[in-house]
């Protein structure tokens, strides 16, 4: 078990050096519009040209990643080339933002497409073609389309939750709550959708197993033989969906956070990016690296866990 644990650091390491390394050499070679930008229009060439020594854009890709990346191990990612503003600062307000957005929906989709989808495998009848129903329907409606509706639903009609806006649970904890509730569910019900279906096809595969009628023919009552023999070994296949969803929910986070104006990592990305923002932009990556790489982890460990047949 802890060899498979040190495996998958090394490989999580290994990944995050690529992406890092990639996305760095997409930006570079722009020095002089950064500069630029940052300068304004009106800056002269040579304003433009010690605009680019001062912000280290002259030096050559590698050394720059490597500056980059002595940065991150001694826990310096750097000041906005705009603003002047730490990295750290300006991640440590925006991604709990986008945590909050992510951790909900991921612990509410394993909830709920548990619950579902083995009540659809095992009760068949309406429950199996409304898992079905939304299997399709979930994966054809984009979460921008669920979130417009929700905010002409809930916001406009019936004024139930605020329509835009981001309350801290430092400052009150239902109005956090109100202004958290859309957004989840827009991101919630495409996730549910694509995992309860996994975990019903999981669980229709294993309910076809000899061990299971073994158990049966003894006399095992069957929620026992269900919850916890045959979701245990399972829970594999749907543990690995959601895991491989995180990167699909943090890209829905990105739509998510514009369409209700919450001030998180895909607000900060998508302005990053546009102005060239190179210290923000590894910033946002390194971050959304590690987050898909954590819950990859975790999902390895807990499928783990439930099922030893999984431990290599």
């Amino acid at each position: 078990m802890l060899g498979a644990v040190l495996r998958k650091l090394v490989r999580s390491a290994s990944v995050l050096l690529l992406v890092s390394f990639a996305t760095f050499a997409l930006m570079y070679g722009n020095g002089t519009g950064i500069a630029r930008s940052v300068l304004g229009v009106r800056a002269t060439e040579s304003d433009v040209r010690a605009e680019v020594v001062k912000l280290g854009l002259d030096k050559p890709l590698l050394v720059q990643y490597w500056d980059w990346l002595k940065g991150v191990v001694t826990g310096d990612l750097g000041e906005s080339f705009f603003t002047g503003e730490s990295v750290t600062s300006a991640l440590s307000s925006r991604v709990p933002v986008t945590l909050a957005l992510i951790v909900l929906t991921i612990v509410l989709t394993t909830a709920v497409s548990v619950l579902i989808g083995v009540a659809a495998a095992v009760r068949g009848g309406w429950i199996d073609r409304m898992v079905q129903f939304m299997s399709v329907s979930g994966a054809a409606v984009p979460p921008f389309i669920i979130a417009i509706g929700l905010v002409f639903a809930f916001a406009v009609s019936i004024r139930m939750f605020p329509a835009t806006g981001y309350v801290s649970p430092d400052q009150s904890l239902r109005g956090w709550l109100e202004s958290i509730t859309l957004p989840v569910i827009a991101l919630l019900i495409g996730s549910v959708a694509n995992a309860a279906a996994q975990f019903r096809g999981a669980v229709l595969d294993t309910l076809s197993q000899d061990f299971v009628r073994t158990l049966r023919a003894r006399g095992v009552p069957e929620s026992r033989v269900v919850f916890r023999h045959v979701l245990r070994n399972a829970a594999g296949p749907g543990l690995t969906t959601l895991s491989l969803q995180t990167l699909g929910l943090i890209g829905g986070a990105v739509i998510i956070e514009a369409v209700f104006a919450l001030p998180g990592l895909g607000d900060l990305s998508n302005t990053s990016a546009q102005k060239g923002d190179v210290p923000l932009v590894m910033g946002c990556v390194l971050v959304t690296i590690l987050v898909v790489l954590v819950v990859n982890l975790l999902g390895d460990l807990v499928t783990a866990a439930v099922n030893p047949k999984a431990r290599k």
